[in-house]
Parts: C-alpha cells; sequence; structure tokens
C-alpha cells in the first residue's frame, strides 16, 4: 500500500491509500475555498456528566447534491470535488464541516460559571472515501478493498492517537437516508475526540466491576466465548472473528464483530486478523442486504480503546445495526428510549439471527 499526504486549497490534510505503488498523487486543489472554521465549543452537562459540542457552522454542511456535484468523487475538468484526483483507491480528508478541530479560536467564558463549564472543541473530523465509484456500497467493495480501508483506519488511529489532544478514536459509517446521511457516495467517518465518550465509559466501568467480581476475567470475552458456546445468534464466524447478535439487541437487527484475540484497537491487529475480517464483514453486510431484498440502513461503529486510560480493560469489536425493522417499517427512537434510555426492541435476538442465517447469498 502506498500513502500520499498532501493538502487541499484551504490547508486541510488529505491523504491517498492506494494498492498500487506507481500511484501518482500530484494533482492540485484549484478551488478557491474560505479558511476552515474555528473548533466547535464544548459544555459539561453536570446533570448527566456529558460533554455536549456546540457546531453550529455545520448547519452550512453540504446537503444531498446532484450526483454530478458529488464533493466525494473524483475531481473531473467540470466540477472540482474534495479530491483533487481523477481517481482513487481510499481517501482519507480532514472534514470541511467539523465538529471538532484542532483549530482552536479564542475561548469564551463558561455558560453558567461553577456549573456549565466550557472549552474549545479540539479534536479532528475526518472523512473516509471508500471507493470512487459512487454507485456502490460497502457491501460491494471487494476483500482486498476492505483490507485497504481497514489499513487507513489503523493508519489514522495510531497517527491521531498521538496527539495530546486526543483522548479517543472513533470509526464508523453511516449508511442511508434513513439514518440521516446526507452524502450518497460511499464514505464513513473518523471522530477524534478531546475525552472519552460517555459510552465507553460505561461499557469500561462494566468491565472494571465484572474484573473486580471475578479476578482474571474480562467481560468482553467471556461474551464473546458464551455467545460462541451458546451458538443460537452467531451469525457467521471464521478462525480469527466471530459475528453474533447479542442476547440484550438493542436494534431489530444488530450484529457485533469480535477478534479472537483481545486487543485494545485496529493498529493492535495482526496480519491474519486484518486479513480474515473482510470476508465475514461483508458476508454480515450482504445478508443484511439480502433480508428484504433492499439496501439496509446502519451504523457500523469500531469501539476502541480510549487513548490514555482503561486501555487493558478494552476490547475491540465493531457494533453494526440497523433501524429497519421490517420492509416499510423503521424502529424509531421515541419516548421510552429517547427519554429515558430503556430500549425495547420488536424482535427477538434469537429470531433476527435465525433470518439473517437465512438469507441466501
Amino acid at each position: 500500500m502506498k500513502r500520499t499526504v498532501t493538502h487541499l486549497a484551504d490547508g486541510r490534510e488529505l491523504i491517498y491509500f492506494d494498492e498500487r505503488d506507481d500511484a501518482s498523487r500530484d494533482d492540485v486543489d484549484q478551488r478557491e475555498l474560505p479558511p476552515p472554521p474555528a473548533a466547535s465549543e464544548m459544555r459539561h452537562d453536570p446533570i448527566l456528566d456529558e460533554w455536549v459540542a456546540i457546531a453550529a457552522h455545520r448547519q452550512s454542511r453540504t446537503y444531498h447534491p446532484p450526483s454530478d456535484q458529488c464533493p466525494l468523487c473524483p475531481s473531473t475538468p467540470d466540477w472540482q470535488s474534495e479530491i483533487p484526483a481523477g481517481e482513487y483507491d481510499v481517501v482519507v480528508f480532514e472534514n470541511r464541516f467539523p465538529s471538532f478541530s484542532h483549530r482552536v479560536g479564542p475561548e469564551r467564558g463558561d455558560i453558567l460559571p461553577g456549573l456549565v463549564p466550557t472549552r474549545p472543541g479540539a479534536g479532528r473530523c475526518e472523512v473516509v472515501c471508500f471507493t470512487s465509484d459512487h454507485n456502490v456500497s460497502f457491501a460491494s467493495l471487494s476483500q482486498a478493498r476492505v483490507r485497504t480501508v481497514m489499513e487507513a483506519w489503523a493508519d489514522r488511529t495510531a497517527d491521531l492517537s498521538t496527539r495530546d489532544d486526543i483522548e479517543q478514536v472513533f470509526c464508523f459509517e453511516n449508511r442511508g437516508t434513513e439514518i440521516g446521511v446526507t452524502l450518497s457516495h460511499p464514505h464513513g467517518q473518523i471522530y477524534a475526540y478531546p475525552f472519552v465518550t460517555p459510552r465507553t465509559r460505561r461499557m469500561l466501568a462494566s468491565a472494571r466491576a465484572y474484573g473486580s467480581e471475578r479476578p482474571g476475567g474480562n467481560l468482553f470475552a467471556d461474551v464473546l466465548a458464551a455467545e460462541r458456546a451458546d451458538g443460537s445468534r452467531v451469525v457467521a464466524g471464521n478462525a480469527h472473528w466471530t459475528a453474533f447478535v447479542p442476547a440484550v439487541a438493542r436494534w431489530p437487527f444488530e450484529v457485533h464483530l469480535y477478534p479472537h484475540r483481545q486487543v485494545p484497537d485496529l493498529p493492535a491487529l495482526g496480519a491474519d486478523e486484518r486479513d480474515a475480517f473482510a470476508p465475514i464483514y461483508l458476508e454480515v453486510l450482504r445478508r443484511l442486504d439480502g433480508m428484504f431484498g433492499l439496501q439496509m440502513p446502519y451504523i457500523s461503529a469500531w469501539h476502541q480503546a480510549p487513548v490514555r486510560v482503561d486501555r487493558h480493560l478494552a476490547y475491540l469489536h465493531l457494533q453494526l445495526f440497523s433501524t429497519r425493522r421490517a420492509p416499510g417499517k423503521l424502529k424509531y427512537l421515541a419516548g421510552s428510549e429517547s427519554g429515558m434510555g430503556v430500549f425495547v426492541n420488536d424482535v427477538r435476538p434469537e429470531q433476527a439471527a435465525e433470518m439473517l442465517r437465512e438469507v441466501r447469498l
């Protein structure tokens, strides 16, 4: 894989990940762009002990452009996109409308002194383009391309983890308008947060409590072992990975993918583990798409260890879930879920796993 770093017209970084060593990346961004926005503002919620980012500049981000004006397609003589090259394999670049950024502006005072501290939303947000082909999805990528994407994820996780203002790196993909996607080109994102996220803090607190009660035990490893032994919710597997519907699935169709070896993050995966990820992940995505004969909307989220704390407790895994519960029907987060955080699932996890296994590929 060839890695080439360049910059866009407004100074944002862009990185090509090429599968050919002879790829030339001399194209220059010819656009006239305004300077990137300053970092957002973060406010700490004292009641929930969570940081909230206020990023008003994102109101002007690109929203469902026509296909011939897609900012993630390669540039052409008639259209200059975010990628200057006329073709590419995988590209990562700084988001033009970031929720978090290292471009920190002047600090404001606390909103409610003594109650709601504020600070700049330092960090980094990146876009990951999986392919230059506008009309495909991740499920249709080759195994070789998925391997390149995984290298890009690992590369960016390792690099972002070295930065003083980063505490956690989150790689994810949103797919489908039902999820809220505003650009249809196949792509994902990376958020490098200046704090450990609430969900991760809660997961690691559970793992810490579990380990204190069972010396030498690891919560994530034990859940994986139990699901593999039970087998009723396992969807797919190979020598290095297992995909299963968790017994406590919150979403109608939810699949977790775990490596069989406990590692904290993507850079810690070995070559064999990286090779083995593509076939099982592509199988899961194709099973989801085959469920109702249409592309399933989903969120695919990598759970990695924080950069500096509790890394020994964490266990890298991917959580994939869809909001679709039946043809023409979506799962909405209504009163119980949104108001109280108590999920009510309409589909039994065992039934969901069986339905996924029965999809003919």
